[in-house]
């Protein structure tokens, strides 16, 4: 009887253990406003793997919100870059893998045969920061002539 009782008061501290090391995180890139995004969504299964589920969710309220698996990442690192490739469409590179993603034709793919350079301006980056994801936007480049700060 005494087992049962010292287990029943460990469980929940176990129970606590495993959730907590697990990764369950979302950041957008915000085109035009929270109803304008596409959004990076990582989520652990297991604490013991270090592979992260991924996906993308473009919207473009009210006509789209839609969610696409990507290629799974890892805990220990986090960078996808975000490119403008123009005409309401985002090139996104992980690792070897590019995405293409249209909020306006509410899609995501993969892009297959991505060009050498990169198909437009960068605009920011998923990363891991404080233990959480974020977008980090590109800092515009300082014009000539004007003082850095």
């Amino acid at each position: 009887m005494a087992r049962v009782a010292v287990l029943k008061a460990l469980l929940p501290a176990l129970l606590a253990l495993t959730l907590t090391a697990c990764e369950n995180a979302a950041a957008p890139y915000m085109i035009d406003g929270a109803a304008h995004a596409i959004t990076l969504v990582r989520e652990q299964r297991w604490f013991w793997s270090s592979e992260v589920e991924q996906a993308l969710v473009v919207s473009k309220m009210p006509k789209c919100q839609r969610r696409f698996a990507i290629r799974p990442g890892t805990t220990d690192t986090l960078k996808i870059e975000v490119y403008s490739a123009g005409d309401e469409l985002w090139a996104l590179h992980d690792r070897r893998y590019w995405y293409l993603a249209s909020p306006e034709k509410c899609r995501v793919q993969e892009w297959t045969d991505p060009p050498a350079a990169p198909p437009g301006r960068e605009v920011g980056v998923f990363m891991m920061r404080d233990g959480g994801v974020v977008f980090e936007p590109v800092q515009p480049a300082a014009r000539v002539g004007e003082a850095k700060q």
